[in-house]
């Protein structure tokens, strides 16, 4: 493939699919699901439930045209060692991260919950990164994982909008990627933040990166 335009907000999104990755954050059954992380907290996890049907056909466009997928999930270690005690005890929730819940222990590395839910389940090959924070970067090998494959350009998909995906887009913007969100795979369990995140990134002329519908992906792949 030569070099792809897309139509985005603020301007075109050119990506060449040889350095490009789609990066999926943190699609988990203890956000998306009742009984998780997401609803401990008192959120209605529904309100994800609209990016899984256009992610998955942005999964199936990228495994087509042979471009990188990597799927983040955010997690922490069975004996808690990479837990701050300011994000154990931080929001109030009915159950804490650790606590034995409905899908096993809440946001714990191998448990049901932490694990991606099937409607977006990784392909054998594609990259799993656990990470212990927001973002995809911090204390995790995606940053070497990138570097290995020259990737310059990512493609993203996943939840929270205004948190973990904002927050991974932000660092990879500061590392020199060109980011381009994909506005209706990416959710949040309050639609006000999801819009005004989407709006900070494409800011004053993209200061963050770009965003787009996943259609407009879509529409270029096929072509």
């Amino acid at each position: 493939m030569t070099a792809l335009s897309v139509d985005a907000r603020p301007y075109s999104y050119t990506f060449d699919p040889a350095t490009t990755a789609l990066v999926v954050i943190d699609m988990q059954r203890d956000f998306m699901e009742p009984g998780g992380f997401g609803e401990t907290l008192g959120n209605d996890v529904s309100l994800l439930r609209s990016t899984i049907e256009p992610t998955a056909a942005i999964l199936t466009a990228f495994r087509a045209a042979g471009i990188p997928i990597i799927h983040t999930r955010e997690g922490h270690q069975p004996d808690l060692s990479d837990l701050p005690d300011a994000k154990l005890h931080r929001g109030n929730p009915t159950l804490k991260i650790g606590d034995e819940g409905p899908k096993g222990r809440i946001l714990i590395v191998g448990e049901e919950g932490q694990d991606i839910v099937d409607e977006l389940k990784p392909l054998p090959g594609e990259a799993i990164v656990d990470k212990p924070g927001k973002g995809a970067f911090y204390a995790t090998s995606f940053g070497s994982l990138l570097a290995e494959a020259g990737i310059k350009s990512l493609i993203v998909a996943g939840v929270t909008t205004e948190v973990c995906v904002h927050t991974t887009v932000r660092e990879a913007n500061d590392r020199g990627y060109e980011c381009l969100v994909l506005a209706d795979c990416v959710g949040s369990y309050f639609p006000e933040f999801h819009r005004v995140a989407l709006d900070m990134i494409a800011a004053q002329g993209g200061i963050f990166g770009w965003v787009a519908p996943s259609a407009a992906v879509l529409d270029v792949l096929e072509r």
